[in-house]
């Protein structure tokens, strides 16, 4: 195998390479054709000096010699020359020239960002469908199930990337605080879709960006303006619109699932969930890139199954499904789960925060659709106007980041 390279040797050389390397590709193109010009002169000198054999023996032969018999090939890497490529290898087997390059991978259409966002979405939103068609199974051993099936994918990963079970010394403070609120997160999402409407639970708990920027304003010092305000003023507005309490809106309780009790505990439950997923955000902010993903995850799941484990026993609730059904569901919670965690890392590896958290709100349009085709209950205008607030303020929030990164970077 020869290789070639832009700047000939000396003639006691026979042999002519090329060096591809970073710098020199990022040479003008303008230099680059002088230099391609010189070299296809300097090749037709060096060609008649020597003549070359192939395997059927036409012609003569020196193994230390090599020229370029297609004007093709010269073509081509000179393409490659301008277009940037790391690695070009020139090979001469059976008299032809072939070569071969690196190319980088590349995803199959610019916004497969997204689309991994919304298959996050619809995962996470078919995942409270079913904790809301379980029956007789309480949230925490919900929640068990889920942190069980998160433990089994992500102890591979952990193995294979070497990150460690404990992580940094000085770190495992914030893995902690993290796995402990996101668990208990988890928990009260499952609890509120079990006591009140899907599409009311799924909205409250989508409302916790809002409470993110409150929150890293006040322990991450981070700037907070007069839209985070008003953005917060619109959020509580939807709850409120929810939740519907009785000493704003008197005896009107159209709309809620079974006793208005239950409806306020789920309001509760899932408003202290989007609070806790707030917080969660704001340590997983504080710890930044100093922490390896898989570690984090492992920590929520690791954490939360131990709490849930605990839960069950003293709440005593510890149940399987009366029904095989109910059971294969579970599993199917646990799965979708990880599923739709891989989706929502894979978007926001390839895509920007911003549109990933818009695509995100489509968590509340699957919901509104599951609840109205599987769960047979059309939600109410006021269902409808505390989803416009809560939507309107995430994206809001998402839409302003999303226009200052751009404009800083």
């Amino acid at each position: 195998m020869n290789n070639f390279t832009g700047r000939s040797r000396n003639d006691d050389d026979n042999d002519i390479s090329v060096a591809l390397d970073r710098e020199e590709i990022e040479i003008n193109c303008l230099e680059q054709e002088d230099e391609r010009e010189t070299e296809k002169i300097e090749l037709k000198n060096n060609s008649n000096s020597h003549h070359f054999t192939n395997d059927d023996g036409a012609g003569s032969t020196d193994n230390n010699t090599a020229r370029m018999g297609n004007a093709g090939v010269r073509k081509q890497l000179s393409v490659f020359m301008c277009c940037g490529q790391n690695k070009v290898k020139a090979d001469t087997k059976n008299g032809k020239q072939t070569i071969s390059k690196d190319l980088e991978k590349k995803p199959a259409f610019t916004g497969i960002g997204l689309v991994y966002a919304l298959l996050a979405s619809f995962l996470f939103s078919v995942v409270a469908l079913l904790a809301k068609k379980i029956e007789g199974v309480h949230s925490v051993e919900i929640s068990l199930i889920r942190c069980f099936f998160q433990m089994v994918f992500v102890l591979p990963a952990i193995i294979y990337n070497k990150t460690g079970f404990l992580g940094p010394r000085d770190q495992r403070i914030f893995l902690f605080l993290r796995g402990f609120l996101g668990a208990n997160a988890m928990i009260l999402l499952f609890y509120a879709v079990q006591q009140m409407p899907l599409a009311d639970a799924t909205v409250i708990m989508f409302s916790n960006p809002v409470f993110t920027a409150i929150l890293a304003w006040i322990f991450l010092k981070e700037k907070c303006t007069i839209w985070d305000f008003v953005f917060t003023i619109f959020t509580l507005t939807g709850v409120i619109l929810i939740a519907r309490p009785p000493f704003l809106f008197g005896s009107r309780t159209e709309g809620i699932e079974g006793e208005y009790t239950n409806h306020m505990k789920g309001t509760i439950a899932a408003f202290a969930g989007a609070v806790g997923a707030a917080c969660t955000f704001v340590v997983l902010r504080k710890m930044g890139k100093s922490v390896h993903y898989y570690l984090s995850v492992w920590y929520y799941a690791v954490i939360g199954f131990i709490e849930c484990v605990i839960a069950l026993f003293a709440i005593q609730e510890w149940s399987l499904p009366y029904c095989g059904g109910d059971r294969w569901l579970l599993i199917l919670i646990g799965l979708l789960g990880v599923a739709g965690q891989a989706f929502l890392t894979k978007a926001l590896q390839l895509e920007k925060a911003g549109p990933v958290a818009l695509m995100r709100t489509m968590d509340v349009v699957f919901a509104f659709i599951f609840q109205f085709f599987f769960l047979n209950r059309a939600p109410t205008w006021w269902s409808f106007g505390g989803a416009f607030c809560v939507i309107s303020s995430t994206s809001g929030i998402a839409l302003r980041k999303w226009y200052i990164n751009t404009r800083s970077g």
